[in-house]
């Protein structure tokens, strides 16, 4: 009942608000969630499947089509200045990832999508209590709303998926070089139901969460920005690197080869046999890129233009070792987290702690892509109380998961409130201090009535 009325309320004040701004009253209303990950991280772009949910916090955009060819953007944070363009010649700025650019990735996929070279104009105004820069995607499910809004006003229709794969590949625009997990649980998401995405071909199967166990997400409040520095994408570029490597191992046709899980394919065999693979042909030692020029028998020139990414040309050492030890033994958690699920066993709330416990540790040691606030954020979380804990997103800042059992919630959130947001020097904000427990949302959506 009360999520119904603030929902209502949030509508009403975006009405009057964009009535104030505009001059008029909206034609539609767009919303897409934001996400969390439960298990399977950095491994959507390597071909594998992910196990995220919807949480119910999300994006809405007011909508109103003009007649000029002018696109206006408006948001209700004061943080996020005023943009307005020509929607004729869509710019987007790689250098700066700024907030309006979200939107016109998603405006110029659709676009490009239909090949039409001209767009009409229209006046949005965007609202959000996703916590920006936390690992939620509050960035992707602007570029999902986008998408939809754009498609509304054309008056054009696309499946779901299609949708979630055109806004996937046009988030690219900004620089990231994803995998596509978050558009595709902000459309394909569905009420009470986390879900198992797969990649090409695109699908999302039900995965029944247990009953007697709550997910709780806590904010570390270290911001993280994707697009700003370059840590993803050479994580993306160490994981193609590694991939090649293995392919080469194997005879098998390396410069065809993008992704770790087309390696496994082609090999036709299970994780765990990759993970001995993986143990035969990398060593753990970081490797320089003449060193993989070497083993490919390419110049540095051809490994810069061919196989590395404009924004990872000066790296000077690659781990494909540990990345491709994270990758595999990830992607099999993601399909025991499955099964445990779908069999519900007396303990199914431990096991599947424990599996988030294992994918923390593959995190932090193996992917390197935590930091110390989210290891002291998860070592609080199990403390008080939760079977299992780990960073969720991209990691380097953002938000810890934890499945903590139904009757330890209220004791739960108190203890980690005090241990982790009550700081005695009183450094973190607390409009970022968000600790909530969240049960899975539905998916994108267009409704007309505030």
């Amino acid at each position: 009942r009360n999520t119904k009325d603030s929902a209502t309320r949030r509508l009403l004040k975006l009405k009057e608000m964009f009535n104030s701004k505009f001059g008029s009253i909206p034609k539609f209303y767009v919303r897409a969630p934001g996400r969390v990950n439960l298990i399977g991280e950095h491994v959507d772009y390597c071909g594998y499947s992910v196990l995220p949910m919807a949480i119910e916090q999300d994006l809405l955009i007011a909508v109103e089509p003009v007649k000029t060819y002018t696109l206006q953007l408006a948001n209700t944070n004061p943080l996020y200045p005023d943009f307005s363009t020509s929607a004729t010649n869509i710019q987007i700025d790689k250098t700066k990832p700024l907030w309006h650019n979200y939107f016109l990735c998603g405006l110029k996929g659709i676009q490009e999508h239909f090949g039409l070279s001209n767009l009409t104009g229209m006046n949005c105004l965007v609202d959000g209590n996703i916590p920006p820069s936390s690992g939620l995607s509050s960035s992707s499910a602007l570029v999902c709303c986008a998408g939809l809004v754009t498609l509304t006003v054309l008056g054009m229709n696309l499946s779901k998926v299609e949708l979630a794969e055109i806004c996937a590949k046009s988030e690219r625009y900004i620089g990231t070089e994803g995998g596509g997990m978050d558009q595709s649980i902000s459309f394909l998401a569905e009420e009470g139901t986390a879900k198992l995405i797969e990649f090409s071909p695109l699908r999302a199967t039900n995965v029944n969460l247990p009953s007697g166990a709550v997910f709780v997400i806590a904010n570390s409040c270290v911001e993280m920005n994707k697009a700003a520095t370059s840590h993803f994408n050479i994580r993306v570029m160490e994981c193609r690197l590694a991939a090649k490597l293995l392919a080469k191992y194997k005879s098998l046709q390396w410069n065809k080869v993008l992704q770790l899980e087309e390696v496994q394919a082609k090999l036709g065999i299970s994780l765990e046999e990759m993970l001995l693979v993986t143990e035969d042909a990398l060593h753990p030692e970081p490797y320089s890129p003449e060193e993989i020029c070497r083993c490919l028998g390419i110049t540095l020139e051809e490994l810069r233009t061919q196989i590395l990414s404009p924004n990872t040309h000066d790296v000077l050492i690659f781990k494909l070792y540990q990345r491709a030890k994270h990758v595999y033994s990830e992607a099999a958690r993601v399909l025991q987290f499955k099964k445990i699920c779908e069999e519900a066993p007396e303990n199914m709330v431990q096991l599947l702690g424990e599996l988030m416990n294992q994918s923390h540790m593959s995190c932090r040691d193996m992917y390197e892509c935590s930091c110390p606030e989210l290891d002291q954020l998860v070592d609080i979380c199990r403390k008080f109380g939760a079977e299992g804990s780990r960073l969720t997103g991209a990691g380097w800042g953002g938000c810890t998961v934890s499945i903590v059992p139904a009757d330890k919630l209220i004791s739960f959130l108190a203890n980690v409130h005090k241990a982790y947001y009550q700081r005695s020097d009183g450094s973190l904000a607390p409009e970022k201090q968000s600790l909530f427990a969240t049960k899975p949302g539905g998916g994108a959506l267009v409704f007309l009535e505030a």
